[in-house]
């Protein structure tokens, strides 16, 4: 691993993590990117968001190689990443969470992949749980109003082989099956340094959802493509964060709902239902609200 300062050459990697209060995840995830296997030339970024764990001192302690930004606030995931991004010098960036385990060949593979495929601009790879199921995040179309509805509706889990009904997560796909897609998730996301140079960075208006997925239409509008690869499997422990402050965290997924609505849909769109489509995204976001309300503390999650 090179140290940030006095790097010898560019690096083929850079590795940005945003942290908030998951110091025992964070840690192992460090300690799964030390030992991987047949690349030297990695940088490592991790940006605490003021987190009241001692991450930041865990890091300064246990990896005093790792280039540590600390944040005097936590201003969100977006812009956490978008401080780390604008300081990477790699040819590959990885926009990588706390809560991950990679397997010793995962960057190796990953890199090659893109290697292997020039047109790509970002990929990413399959997810799994911590039960082997598959992360349905790690492969998704875009919200548009028509998928957010079937979603909304239920149809996604009813008819979750149609290609019509189970665009939500793409679940009609083979799991095992390399595939283009419109968006891999932010838990994992490999983008090459000449895609951000083209259509920049994160949009710091998403706090904690929604920006991945913002990307992604971005790097697609760009003229790229985006590319799921299961050959190399990551384990997510998903939601570490998000569940100890499930209240906001849900407030901030619908939020970033009606960013990406009002950014990417909206002048396309009639006055009147577009009215409509806001006010069913909060609505939903008061429904899931008074759902978790009524869940036990323990059992609380973003909806």
């Amino acid at each position: 691993m090179l140290l940030r300062t006095g790097l010898a050459k560019t690096p083929m990697l850079s590795i940005v993590i945003v942290n908030y209060n998951t110091r025992d995840l964070l840690r192992d995830c460090l300690r799964s990117i030390q030992n991987s296997e047949g690349i030297q030339d990695v940088e490592l970024l991790v940006v605490d968001n003021a987190s009241s764990d001692a991450s930041a001192a865990m890091v300064s302690a246990e990896f005093p190689r790792v280039h540590l930004i600390e944040n005097p606030t936590n201003a969100g995931y977006a812009h956490a990443n978008n401080l780390a991004l604008r300081q990477c010098l790699g040819r590959y960036l990885l926009l990588l969470n706390p809560d991950t385990v990679l397997p010793p060949d995962a960057l190796v593979r990953m890199i090659a992949f893109m290697d292997a495929h020039p047109e790509a601009g970002v990929a990413g790879p399959k997810l799994v749980r911590q039960n082997g199921s598959l992360d349905a995040a790690c492969r998704r179309s875009f919200p548009s109003p028509e998928v957010s509805l079937y979603r909304m509706l239920g149809l996604s889990r009813l008819f979750p082989k149609s290609r019509r009904f189970g665009r939500y997560n793409m679940t009609y796909l083979d799991a095992g099956l390399p595939a283009e897609v419109d968006s891999v998730v932010g838990a994992f996301m490999m983008v090459r340094d000449t895609v951000v140079k083209q259509v920049g960075l994160l949009d710091d208006r998403f706090f904690m959802y929604g920006e991945d997925l913002d990307w992604a239409y971005r790097i697609k509008s760009g003229g790229w493509k985006v590319l799921y690869n299961p050959e190399v499997v990551v384990l997510h422990l998903k939601g570490a964060a998000s569940s100890r402050h499930s209240r906001k965290a849900t407030i901030e997924f619908y939020r970033a709902m009606h960013i990406f609505y009002r950014k990417h849909y909206a002048g396309g769109t009639n006055v009147l239902l577009g009215l409509l489509i806001v006010a069913a995204i909060w609505s939903k976001c008061a429904f899931s609200l008074a759902v978790n309300y009524l869940r036990p503390a323990e059992a609380r999650r973003v909806s």
